[in-house]
């Protein structure tokens, strides 16, 4: 496995430290820190980064230095964006940070806006629409389509600068926005399409949404909203309890004062460019540079699977055999490119949980079905991933009594538990290796599913295996008929 990459975000409202380890197309954070630094809040204020929010930056650059050495980075890319950008003693800050052992770079507006737009197509292939990036110096505008990136607006319109823009009157702010978008041709490529929110800021925003309609899965990443529910959602922001607020999982109560600002952007910015939904990207500019080093090659690879493919190896007993019961099970359903990728997910983890105590491996799949750390992949993707590895490792054909399952349809958790029982029944007859699924075939047809083997392995159609045989038969509406040829 290759060293660790690290990522050092010197933004306008935090200083940040990630390092990602893993899958090259889908890394895993081994280490997530941020300081609250406000390096942004002097840039408002007098056009330089006060004393204080330097000294506080750089303390924890200091440390972010030493931990980036010892757990063995292989390289460290630290970026600064907007505040360090626009500040009349940037260069002066960026040289106090080289002293630390750091080769700082300013991304210009464009560029960041280039690499949120990469990394919103890193944490969501086929994304297509615009995307919004609010930092505390500046909003990147983006459009996305096709996996590449166009054009794109920066704006500064960051949440520390949002208050005396507000002040002024909505209108001021509505002008100056519309001017940005209309210059770059981006609300006409806005309009009906996805509006993908990335940011600390907007991130906030969604969590507390969730908290508001009990939103039963705490994955912010491709979460959505209906522009028509930012209403609702201040509402529900006005009358939140701050105690409760401070029991929500990686909730930062540094932002909640400016969090009222930067919802009424968001409602700016749906009002004039209309979109067909919202979706929160936790994938931003760290990422971004991530895909961007990558070759075409790694780039078109899916994330999802890539990082399935990882972690099915590394937990399970046979290398490569996810793959092969995919290709077992794949005759006997109809599905569409989008189900068919979620099912191979789902072969690639199906034996994650063979170190599981058997009365629970079924709820060791749901589990990691719906808090693994992927990505490609939203809610109810995460549900019918949870289903199909319950059914497989023993839990029934439904987990509907679960609160999850109402992110699916009946039809689609169904399905799912169907692609469980056909990988229960390929691992039992074939014990986890390659030859029996090679030397075998399932098909559907006619109202039968059919299993033929050959004659010398006539005797692998044991008490378990046609127990396993008749069950998803039945599930599928179907006869069973086992031939040996």
């Amino acid at each position: 496995m290759q060293k660790p990459i690290a990522i050092v975000d010197i933004g306008s409202n935090s200083v940040r430290l990630v390092v990602y380890s893993g899958a090259t197309r889908s890394p895993s954070v081994i280490f997530n820190e941020k300081v609250m630094a406000g390096l942004g809040r002097g840039v408002v204020t007098d056009g330089a980064l006060a004393e204080e929010d330097q000294e506080r930056a750089l303390e924890a650059l200091a440390r972010f230095r030493i931990l980036s050495k010892q757990m063995g980075a292989r390289r460290v890319r630290a970026v600064a964006t907007a505040a360090v950008r626009d500040a009349s003693n940037g260069a002066t800050f960026l040289e106090r940070v080289r002293k630390l052992g750091f080769d700082p770079e300013i991304l210009p507006g464009d560029q960041e806006g280039y690499m949120a737009g990469q990394g919103v197509l890193s944490g969501i292939p086929g994304a297509d629409g615009l995307v919004g990036d609010l930092g505390g110096g500046s909003l990147e505008l983006v459009d996305i389509a096709d996996g590449e990136v166009g054009k794109s607006a920066s704006l500064p319109f960051g949440v520390l600068r949002l208050a005396p823009l507000i002040e002024r009157g909505r209108s001021v702010l509505v002008k100056q926005i519309t001017q940005a978008l209309d210059g770059r041709g981006l609300r006409k490529r806005a309009e009906g399409r996805p509006f993908y929110l990335v940011g600390g800021s907007w991130r906030a925003l969604a969590r507390i949404d969730m908290l508001l309609v009990d939103y039963p899965l705490p994955i912010l990443h491709q979460y959505r909203l209906a522009p028509a529910r930012l209403k609702a959602l201040g509402e529900g922001m006005a009358g939140l309890d701050i105690a409760v607020l401070k029991r929500l999982p990686s909730f930062s109560m540094t932002r909640w004062q400016t969090l009222p600002d930067a919802l009424r952007l968001l409602q700016i910015l749906v009002d004039e460019l209309r979109p067909s939904e919202l979706i929160v990207s936790s994938f931003g500019i760290r990422e971004g540079l991530l895909f961007d080093a990558l070759d075409g090659e790694h780039q078109l690879r899916d994330p999802l699977i890539d990082a399935a493919r990882e972690v099915g190896e590394d937990l399970g007993r046979f290398p490569g055999h996810g793959t092969l019961l995919d290709r077992w099970i794949a005759p006997i359903f109809d599905d569409d490119p989008d189900a068919a990728r979620l099912r191979l997910a789902a072969c690639l983890l199906s034996d994650i949980a063979w170190q599981a105590h058997p009365d629970f491996r079924a709820e060791r799949g749901v589990d990691m079905a719906l808090y693994g750390n992927w990505v490609g992949i939203d809610g109810p993707g995460r549900v019918m991933l949870a289903q199909a590895l319950f059914s497989h490792f023993g839990g029934g054909k439904s987990f509907s009594s679960l609160d999850v399952a109402r992110l699916c349809t009946k039809e689609e958790l169904a399905r799912a538990a169907l692609w469980g029982l056909a990988m229960r029944l390929g691992q039992r007859l074939s014990g986890g290796v390659a030859a029996s699924l090679e030397r075998s075939r399932l098909t559907r047809s006619n109202g039968a599913l059919r299993l033929e083997l050959q004659k010398r392995d006539a005797a692998l159609y044991g008490e378990a295996v046609e127990k396993r045989f008749k069950a998803l038969a039945t599930a599928m509406g179907c006869s069973a008929e086992m031939v040996a040829i």
